[in-house]
């Protein structure tokens, strides 16, 4: 660590917080390295830095991984800082904790739990799995492309990695939101989020009409799709990317007074930059 004192001072503003660096300060951007007094009007790598103390997830693709995220998609719910499903199939919870535990190594319980039922006017019994994860929770944000809302939310590119996990995907998914049919072998899948159903369509090489009622739509699967060669591998980050953009929206300058700042630069070798309140910096001294 170094310190020095400056009369140059400016306060940046950015929608990530707001932090004090010498003028001359070299913030990172995405064209490079940009001076704090110039930095208005440009971005700013930034991660919250409150976050950066938290456990990391190791992910394990496959199957189970696939499974978790489709059963999410369809059923679960994700929190600020959680991730849960609550189910009336006691089967379809236990598929959900198992997978969950051999995706991502987090360990949770099946709960029994009470649930309104709008149709029956009452109270009914339910299963839910709820594991407390900011980690899990922001990675599930970022597979569905940042809102993990039903009705918002993306398909999930990171199940096209291969064709064991897609097909956990469409397990997961079913199991939630879908049913098998009986008199031929297929799948059916329903959700009023049209864009993500027709994605999901043209992967699996399906027609796909939306209904125009403003109800459900429904995409049928069946069980042969992988014989029309619609399917092609895509790799995609399984971990977070704990890193984003974060607009400048001013810089002040401060008044030194009678006496300078003191400021201090850090150097953790072997990389010379580090982090100010969450935004990139590089070491000036």
């Amino acid at each position: 660590m170094a310190t020095v004192k400056v009369r140059d001072v400016v306060d940046v503003v950015t929608d990530g917080g707001t932090f004090t660096a010498a003028a001359d300060q070299m913030l990172g951007t995405p064209d490079g390295w940009v001076h704090a007094r110039d930095a208005v009007g440009t971005v700013l790598a930034w991660t919250p830095a409150r976050k950066l103390c938290r456990s990391r997830l190791t992910i394990r693709p496959g199957y189970e991984f696939g499974y978790m995220i489709g059963a999410t998609c369809s059923d679960g719910t994700v929190g600020t800082n959680y991730v849960s499903l609550v189910v009336n199939d006691e089967g379809f919870a236990e598929r959900y904790l198992r997978c969950l535990a051999a995706a991502t190594g987090l360990q949770a319980r099946l709960e029994s739990v009470s649930r309104p039922s709008g149709y029956l006017r009452r109270e009914v019994p339910g299963f839910r799995v709820r594991v407390v994860s900011s980690y899990l929770a922001d990675l599930m944000r970022q597979y569905v492309g940042g809102d993990a809302h039903h009705m918002r939310q993306g398909f999930p590119r990171v199940v096209l990695r291969d064709m064991e996990t897609l097909q956990g995907f469409l397990d997961g998914y079913m199991d939630g939101d879908g049913y098998a049919i009986n008199r031929w072998a297929g799948r059916v899948l329903i959700s009023a989020n049209v864009p993500f159903l027709a994605e999901l369509a043209k992967i699996v090489g399906a027609r796909f009409t939306p209904r125009t009622d403003g109800r459900a739509s429904k995409l049928i699967v069946t069980d042969n799709w992988p014989a029309r060669g619609t399917f092609r591998p895509e790799q995609h980050p399984a971990q977070l990317r704990e890193s984003a953009w974060t607009q400048v929206r001013e810089v002040r300058r401060r008044a030194s007074g009678d006496k300078p700042y003191t400021l201090y630069g850090f150097q953790l070798d072997p990389r010379p930059s580090f982090l100010i309140s969450g935004h990139l910096t590089r070491q000036q001294w």
